[in-house]
This record gives structure tokens, C-alpha cells and sequence, in this order.
């Protein structure tokens, strides 16, 4: 996609986890709120006045992981949603029952420099085993990417381990979110970098 055909919305939870980078170098960012449904909301709102021009959306934010280091930036192309448990009517964890959707949503790898992982959305702040099959968890990239399926819009996500999700989760989180700002404007600016290198 040529640079000038690319509409980048950057979709993030809190302030904290952009800590006002973006803002200073001149970049929209769509601030959805905390969880699921203020994500959903917040961006189909968003998407419902981009009409036929639908922007890639991508999100940046931080996520906790029992099975990679804090710190550690990882490329989500596969979410889930680790709240859904129908098990009573014999569906499996993580499956919504006659959805029109996949239980797993997939995109094309938008960061290929990184590692990827699948990211296991719900609304509470993970200290234990997720439930579902996923590498980090978090509260709102399932349905953001959720949104963007109905809409028809691209998705791209990338997330900042910074927390085990375990009995320190709270603690570390605290400790490890301001470093999480930097990298992801780095992250933007080379997404837009190699936008532009590629032929229209």
C-alpha cells in the first residue's frame, strides 16, 4: 500500500500506555477505555464515520504473560476471548455460541520483526491461568479486533509484556508500563516506513 493511501488509527487503552509520545510527534490516538465493551464501542463509533475508507487500525498496548519475560514486545495476529465459558451447553472454552465468527480471529502479520503471540482478551486483570489457549492476555485487543472483522477493517497489534499475570501482577505492571511508550512509537514509525517502501 502506498504512503499516501494509508490511514493508520492507533487504538490504545489507557494514557499510560502511550505516556503522550504519540501526541508529541503528531499522532491521533483513539483512547478506548478499559475492557471489552468500552473497547468495542469506542472503535466502532470510530469506524462507523471512516464510510468506505476504513483506516488500518492498530493497537498498542500492555499485556501480561505467564510463559515470556517482562518487557518482552510481541506481534498479535490471533485473539480469543478468554471470558467466554459455555461449557454447560458443551461448547468449548473460548467459544461463542452461534457467532458468525471464528472463536479464533486471524490477520496478516503486520510486524514480521517480532515475535508473534496469541493474545487472550477479558475483562479482568489476569492473575492466574487464562482459561484458553493464548501467550499474553489482555482486556481489549479480542474485541477491537472483533470490531474490525464486522467492519471490515484491517487490524494490526502489538503488546509490551509487562507483567507474569500471576500474584504480582498489579506490582510489576505499575513498574513496567512507562517503558512500554517508545517502543511502540518505534513500532508505528517503522510500520509507516515500510508502507511507504512498498509499490501501490
Amino acid at each position: 500500500m502506498a504512503a499516501e493511501a494509508l490511514s493508520i488509527l492507533v487504538a490504545m487503552a489507557l494514557r499510560a500506555e502511550g505516556a503522550g509520545r504519540f501526541e508529541d510527534a503528531g499522532i491521533e490516538v483513539l483512547y478506548t477505555g478499559v475492557g471489552k465493551v468500552n473497547a468495542a464501542i469506542a472503535l466502532t463509533r470510530r469506524l462507523a464515520q471512516a464510510g468506505a475508507h476504513m483506516p488500518l487500525v492498530v493497537n498498542f498496548g500492555t499485556a501480561g504473560s505467564a510463559s515470556l519475560p517482562a518487557r518482552t514486545l510481541v506481534a498479535c495476529r490471533r485473539f480469543v476471548d478468554r471470558d467466554m465459558d459455555v461449557g454447560a451447553l458443551g461448547f468449548a472454552a473460548g467459544v461463542t455460541p452461534f457467532d458468525e465468527l471464528p472463536p479464533v480471529l486471524e490477520f496478516p502479520a503486520a510486524f514480521p520483526q517480532l515475535r508473534e503471540a496469541v493474545c487472550g482478551s477479558g475483562d479482568s486483570f489476569a492473575t492466574a491461568h487464562a482459561g484458553v489457549d493464548c501467550d499474553v492476555v489482555d482486556m481489549e485487543a479480542y474485541a477491537l479486533a472483533k470490531a474490525c472483522k464486522l467492519a471490515g477493517a484491517d487490524f494490526a497489534c502489538a503488546k509490551y509484556v509487562s507483567d507474569g499475570a500471576d500474584a504480582q501482577a498489579a506490582e510489576h505492571w505499575q513498574a513496567n508500563v512507562a517503558g512500554a511508550a517508545d517502543r511502540f512509537l518505534a513500532l508505528y514509525r517503522e510500520l509507516v516506513r515500510r508502507s511507504t517502501a512498498s509499490p501501490a
